[in-house]
């Protein structure tokens, strides 16, 4: 008898996942590039490719680096990822319509939900279309700031006295 862990059967459900979207846009299904998938959608951390590769190496310890980059950049293009251009590249397995908070101390990236800007990110497209004459496809709205972990290690030495 198997007994069937919740872990197991969440990692069960998102390898089936990422097996359909393949599927589903006509590509052929191969190891790599459903590891490649399961990694950037099994996490909100927005990594870059080496970090891609770090994950997928622990399943499959030969995949090469550019492997890795190759399947991030179909998986691009057919829409199953999206790519945060930056100096270093980083990919969001998130496709809802949402924005990004970029932390300035450590560089984390955290979502924001698309819903949270509106009506004022319609409002704006609006007036940025009228106002040139564009026709607008689509937009991005990034925050930048201190994250909460960064705001309280800030605050903690601020508070001690010096030695």
């Amino acid at each position: 008898m198997t007994i069937i862990t919740d872990k197991a059967r969440g990692a069960r459900t998102r390898d089936g996942a990422s097996a359909a979207a393949l599927r589903g846009v006509g590509v052929r299904l191969t190891g790599p590039r459903r590891l490649v998938l399961d990694v950037v959608r099994g996490t909100d951390a927005h990594p870059t490719a080496e970090a891609v590769h770090q994950m997928v190496r622990r399943r499959l310890p030969r995949v090469s680096l550019g492997t890795v980059y190759r399947n991030l950049r179909l998986l691009v293009a057919l829409g199953l990822v999206k790519e945060l251009p930056r100096p270093h590249a980083r990919f969001d397995g998130n496709l809802s319509d949402h924005h990004h908070f970029t932390c300035l101390a450590c560089g984390r990236i955290a979502d924001v939900d698309g819903p949270l800007t509106e009506p004022h990110s319609r409002a704006l497209v609006s007036r940025v279309a009228s106002s040139g004459g564009f026709s607008v496809t689509h937009h991005r709205i990034e925050f930048y700031g201190r994250c909460a972990a960064c705001r309280r290690k800030r605050a903690g030495r601020a508070r001690r006295p010096p030695p």
